[in-house]
Protein backbone atom coordinates (compact mmCIF):
# COMPACT_ATOMS: atom_id res chain seq x y z
CA UNK A 1 0.00 0.00 0.00
CA UNK A 2 0.93 3.39 -1.10
CA UNK A 3 0.78 6.79 0.46
CA UNK A 4 -1.52 7.64 -2.68
CA UNK A 5 -4.05 5.05 -1.60
CA UNK A 6 -4.51 6.90 2.05
CA UNK A 7 -4.86 10.33 0.16
CA UNK A 8 -7.57 8.89 -1.57
CA UNK A 9 -8.97 8.25 0.95
CA UNK A 10 -8.41 11.67 2.98
CA UNK A 11 -10.24 14.85 1.98
CA UNK A 12 -9.14 16.29 -0.07
CA UNK A 13 -6.38 19.37 -0.08
CA UNK A 14 -4.15 20.13 2.96
CA UNK A 15 -4.74 23.43 5.57
CA UNK A 16 -1.66 25.85 5.17
CA UNK A 17 -1.33 28.88 6.61
CA UNK A 18 1.42 32.32 6.04
CA UNK A 19 4.37 32.44 7.36
CA UNK A 20 3.56 35.72 8.74
CA UNK A 21 0.33 34.85 10.53
CA UNK A 22 0.54 35.16 14.80
CA UNK A 23 0.59 32.05 16.87
CA UNK A 24 -2.73 33.00 18.33
CA UNK A 25 -3.86 32.18 14.58
CA UNK A 26 -1.88 29.13 14.22
CA UNK A 27 -3.46 27.64 17.59
CA UNK A 28 -7.44 28.67 16.94
CA UNK A 29 -6.52 27.01 13.19
CA UNK A 30 -5.14 23.71 15.01
CA UNK A 31 -8.13 24.07 17.39
CA UNK A 32 -10.90 24.73 15.13
CA UNK A 33 -9.55 21.89 12.44
CA UNK A 34 -8.87 19.31 15.16
CA UNK A 35 -5.39 19.02 13.71
CA UNK A 36 -2.10 18.45 14.76
CA UNK A 37 0.00 20.21 12.88
CA UNK A 38 -0.26 22.84 10.04
CA UNK A 39 1.54 22.98 6.74
CA UNK A 40 3.25 26.75 6.24
CA UNK A 41 2.97 28.05 2.34
CA UNK A 42 4.40 31.00 0.72
CA UNK A 43 2.43 31.36 -2.41
CA UNK A 44 1.64 27.44 -2.17
CA UNK A 45 5.06 26.68 -2.26
CA UNK A 46 5.89 24.70 1.41
CA UNK A 47 8.10 26.63 3.47
CA UNK A 48 7.84 24.64 6.78
CA UNK A 49 5.21 22.89 9.31
CA UNK A 50 4.13 24.17 12.23
CA UNK A 51 2.91 21.60 15.31
CA UNK A 52 0.75 21.53 18.55
CA UNK A 53 4.74 20.29 20.07
CA UNK A 54 5.92 23.60 18.31
CA UNK A 55 3.52 25.68 19.72
CA UNK A 56 3.91 24.01 23.63
CA UNK A 57 7.92 24.02 23.31
CA UNK A 58 8.21 27.79 22.30
CA UNK A 59 5.51 28.81 25.53
CA UNK A 60 7.33 26.84 27.79
CA UNK A 61 10.80 28.61 26.81
CA UNK A 62 9.25 32.38 26.16
CA UNK A 63 5.88 32.55 28.01
CA UNK A 64 2.91 34.19 27.01
CA UNK A 65 5.19 36.20 24.35
CA UNK A 66 5.38 33.26 21.90
CA UNK A 67 1.68 33.89 20.95
CA UNK A 68 2.95 37.44 19.26
CA UNK A 69 5.36 35.48 17.21
CA UNK A 70 5.09 34.78 13.58
CA UNK A 71 4.43 31.25 12.28
CA UNK A 72 7.82 31.24 10.61
CA UNK A 73 9.39 32.25 13.71
CA UNK A 74 8.61 28.49 15.15
CA UNK A 75 7.87 26.32 12.25
CA UNK A 76 9.97 23.53 10.96
CA UNK A 77 11.95 24.87 7.70
CA UNK A 78 12.41 22.67 4.71
CA UNK A 79 10.43 19.54 6.31
CA UNK A 80 11.16 16.39 5.27
CA UNK A 81 8.70 15.20 2.50
CA UNK A 82 7.41 12.53 0.87
CA UNK A 83 5.64 11.05 -2.66
CA UNK A 84 2.63 10.06 -2.65
CA UNK A 85 4.41 6.15 -4.22
CA UNK A 86 6.34 5.42 -1.29
CA UNK A 87 4.85 2.10 0.71
CA UNK A 88 2.81 2.89 4.08
CA UNK A 89 5.92 0.89 6.32
CA UNK A 90 8.70 3.67 4.29
CA UNK A 91 6.54 6.58 5.31
CA UNK A 92 6.60 4.79 8.62
CA UNK A 93 10.28 4.36 8.68
CA UNK A 94 10.84 7.95 7.78
CA UNK A 95 8.38 9.46 10.66
CA UNK A 96 9.85 7.23 13.07
CA UNK A 97 13.50 7.64 12.37
CA UNK A 98 12.73 11.10 12.26
CA UNK A 99 10.41 11.77 15.40
CA UNK A 100 8.18 13.36 13.88
CA UNK A 101 3.97 12.68 12.97
CA UNK A 102 3.09 14.64 9.72
CA UNK A 103 4.52 14.00 6.52
CA UNK A 104 4.06 16.39 3.91
CA UNK A 105 3.04 14.83 0.26
CA UNK A 106 5.38 16.65 -2.62
CA UNK A 107 3.81 15.02 -6.20
CA UNK A 108 5.24 16.89 -9.55
CA UNK A 109 6.88 19.35 -7.80
CA UNK A 110 3.54 20.71 -6.45
CA UNK A 111 1.93 20.15 -2.39
CA UNK A 112 -0.24 17.80 -3.04
CA UNK A 113 -1.25 17.03 0.74
CA UNK A 114 -0.34 15.81 4.62
CA UNK A 115 -0.13 12.40 5.98
CA UNK A 116 -0.18 11.63 9.75
CA UNK A 117 1.34 8.84 11.94
CA UNK A 118 -2.48 8.07 12.53
CA UNK A 119 -2.92 7.96 9.00
CA UNK A 120 -0.72 6.00 8.41
CA UNK A 121 -1.00 3.11 11.41
CA UNK A 122 -4.62 3.08 10.53
CA UNK A 123 -3.55 2.03 6.73
CA UNK A 124 -1.12 -0.54 8.22
CA UNK A 125 -3.61 -2.02 10.50
CA UNK A 126 -6.85 -2.06 7.41
CA UNK A 127 -4.44 -3.89 6.05
CA UNK A 128 -3.22 -6.62 8.08
CA UNK A 129 -6.80 -7.08 8.65
CA UNK A 130 -7.39 -7.93 5.24
CA UNK A 131 -4.28 -10.48 4.92
CA UNK A 132 -5.73 -11.75 7.97
CA UNK A 133 -9.22 -12.57 6.64
CA UNK A 134 -7.60 -13.52 3.66
CA UNK A 135 -5.44 -16.27 4.89
CA UNK A 136 -8.52 -17.04 6.73
CA UNK A 137 -10.79 -17.42 4.06
CA UNK A 138 -7.76 -19.63 1.90
CA UNK A 139 -6.98 -22.15 5.21
CA UNK A 140 -10.85 -22.93 5.36
CA UNK A 141 -11.30 -23.72 2.43
CA UNK A 142 -13.82 -20.97 1.32
CA UNK A 143 -12.28 -19.62 -1.84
Amino acid sequence: MTLRNILKAKPAGFISIAPAARVTEVVALLAEKHIGAVLVTDHGRLVGILSERDVVRCLASHGAAALELTAAALMTSNPNTATPDITVEQAMGMMTDGRFRHLPIIENGMLTGLVSIGDVVKAMIEQSQYEVETLRTYVTGAV
